[in-house]
């Protein structure tokens, strides 16, 4: 089969265990009891089963032969007890491995979400980063593959090892048993040359089966961008009827015509899917599937004719039989698991490898060791020294050649039209990025030279796109689970969220949203916004910065907050982003920025008076706007 540039190569069978090896040593650190009681639990699986097979097999030989009873008794007695036994240390190992294996998916993906968690915001902010995560979810939820596999292909390869130690004691006196002398042209099953013959055409009957099935799924493996982006697409469009958001618009517009009516047979979803299905029905797929069953039948029929051929013959009871049959049925079929698993764990190792490399990610933020200075006084003042930033990836400057200064107590306001270079400048000064070129100083220090978790404790950020977990209120303010109740209730009454809250039955203790409580309650968008504001607050920063802070708000609530500004802020340095330029007034100090530069710097009265400016621009063109729509509807 061609194959084209998206498809994944196999890696070589060394470097295919080494990287099964790492996944398991990382998840074996992660979770050490799950993996040692997964272990345990295997290898007792793939030895008792041995036990009630030799016990039946004596058992039925007994009833053939000798039919003593005594001998009978204890036979039966013995596999009774062995029986107990078994099944009781298989209740404790289970009921163990099930109390650590609760969660074991959530537990597997947790690696990425530490990683995401740890990982330097400049680097999760690179698209290329999120194409990496997304394809790497993908793979997981699409075919499995990645850390998915890990734990369940080892602890198969473990099965089949062990299967095969117990399988090969009670089959060897299936070859070492002779046919009698006088059973003519069938003593020729004593020969070794024969049995040599057998045991390899066996052998690699047992290992061909499995060899094409892996041959078969290899496809899937080989073709996962195909596999992957059929079921991006498809999940995209299988669940837009799920999609509340969407509700109003699917309705007003009647874009539930694109679902219904949607040429699927053109798209890469449904060709993706047909493609697949072609080489299962009568593609490799298909054949190699089935090629690997007829091999199974093959090598289940050989055995079934040796060992009857040799049982006839005189060489073994009855009860040999059943040992033998049931022995080597276990033992092809841990053969075949065997060689399953290999193959399996090369062909998931690519996406062990994407995984592998996006957990290798180092940081690259220069940590710093400087302690920030505590002062009681809040004094600090913040410097833009000639500051040039580009994105990364990125030949056009975001920002170009900033010098600013502000102090703490300050209220400054940052303007300017969208794509003016505003939220970038907010995640220079908290740390988020740092500069292409120029300093950012903090009392006459480079950033850069404090430590990195000090430098951000001391801003608190509520940005545009601010996030508020599903998680209790109160938790959602405090963001931990022991946070003080009476601070955090100081903090939302500030925010205006005062009256709300007294309506709320369970207080700080109401879920906001569903997703972990039927109590949960649905917050609007400008409480939501309040509650961001109270987080700020609770923290309790030197700087508090407020971006688009009254977006989601009524009038009334918007200037609620502007008219209790000091008292919200207090001995803060406050920073807003905001397109409402009627909250400059309430600032000492306004940045004006215009295509990632700034252009003025100055006080509400001092730059509006400037014509020339870009502020009095601004200014006047929403004024001109609020009086016109004042006029109209008065």
């Amino acid at each position: 089969m061609s194959k084209n540039k998206n498809s994944k190569e196999l890696l070589s069978w060394k470097e295919a265990w080494q990287l099964n090896k790492r996944a398991l040593i990382l998840l074996y650190r992660q979770y050490p009891k799950l993996i040692l009681m997964r272990i345990i639990n295997t290898i007792w699986r793939a030895l008792t089963p041995y036990v009630g097979i030799s016990l039946s097999a004596r058992i039925v030989e007994e009833l053939a032969a000798g039919r003593d009873p005594e001998r009978l008794k204890r036979l039966v007695l013995a596999t009774l007890l062995s029986a107990a036994l078994i099944a009781s240390v298989s209740a404790l190992i289970n009921t163990l491995q099930n109390i650590y294996s609760a969660g074991r998916m959530f537990k597997m993906r947790f690696l990425m979400c530490q990683k995401m968690l740890d990982m330097d915001y400049v680097i999760m902010d690179d698209p290329k980063i999120h194409q990496r995560v997304s394809t790497i979810n993908q793979n997981q939820n699409g075919g499995g593959w990645g850390f998915n596999r890990v734990l369940g292909n080892f602890e198969s390869l473990l099965n089949s090892i062990f299967s095969l130690l117990g399988g090969s004691i009670l089959i060897v006196t299936l070859f070492t048993s002779r046919v009698p002398v006088g059973a003519k042209s069938i003593s020729l099953l004593n020969s070794p040359l024969f049995l040599a013959l057998l045991i390899a055409v066996l052998l690699a009957a047992a290992c061909l089966a499995p060899a094409l099935s892996t041959r078969a799924n290899r496809y899937y493996a080989l073709n996962s961008d195909k596999h992957r982006l059929a079921n991006r697409l498809f999940s995209y469009w299988g669940w837009l009827g799920r999609r509340t958001s969407l509700a109003l618009d699917m309705r007003i517009y009647r874009q539930d015509q694109l679902c219904d009516k949607y040429n699927w047979d053109k798209t890469t979803t449904f060709g993706s899917n047909g493609y697949f299905a072609k080489l299962a029905r009568g593609g490799p797929i298909g054949l190699y599937s089935g090629a690997s069953s007829a091999v199974s039948s093959i090598f289940t029929g050989i055995v079934y004719l040796f060992v009857c051929i040799k049982a006839w013959a005189g060489a073994f009871g009855i009860g040999m039989v059943t040992q033998y049959i049931s022995s080597i049925s276990r033992f092809s079929g841990s053969i075949g698991a065997l060689f399953g698993t290999a193959g399996d764990m090369r062909n998931n190792a690519s996406f062990l490898k994407m995984t592998l490399e996006f957990l290798d990610i180092p940081n690259i933020m220069y940590q710093g060791s400087l302690t920030i200075e505590k002062r009681s006084d809040r004094q600090y003042e913040v410097e833009f020294r000639d500051v040039s930033f580009r994105y990364p990836g990125s030949e056009d400057y975001a920002l170009r050649h900033v010098n600013m200064k502000f102090k703490v107590g300050q209220r400054l306001a940052v303007v300017g039209e969208n794509g003016s270079g505003k939220t970038t400048f907010i995640k220079l000064l908290c740390r988020l990025y740092d500069p292409t070129e120029g300093v950012i100083l903090l009392n006459g220090i480079d950033i850069r030279k404090y430590d990195y978790q000090e430098y951000i404790s001391i801003f608190s950020v509520v940005f545009q796109d601010f996030a508020l977990t599903s998680f209790p209120l109160g938790q959602n303010i405090g963001t931990k689970t022991d946070f003080d109740r009476m601070l955090a209730e100081s903090s939302l009454e500030k925010a205006g969220f005062g009256n709300r809250l007294k309506e709320l039955d369970a207080g700080l203790d109401t879920y906001l949203t569903k997703a972990l409580s039927k109590e949960g309650v649905e917050m609007s968008g400008g409480e939501k916004q309040k509650i961001a504001i109270a987080r700020a607050l609770y923290k309790d920063s030197p700087f508090i910065v407020l971006d688009e802070p009254t977006a989601a708000l009524d009038p009334l609530a918007e200037a609620e907050i502007y008219g209790r500004l000091n008292e919200i802020i207090e001995d803060k340095t406050a920073i807003y982003i905001s397109h409402r330029l009627s909250s400059c007034r309430f600032c000492d100090d306004i940045l004006v920025f215009h295509k990632g530069s700034v252009i003025q710097q100055g006080s509400h009265d001092v730059l509006v008076c400037d014509e020339q400016g870009k502020y009095h621009e601004l200014w006047h063109a929403q004024a001109q706007y609020y009086k016109e729509d004042a006029q109209a509807q008065g």
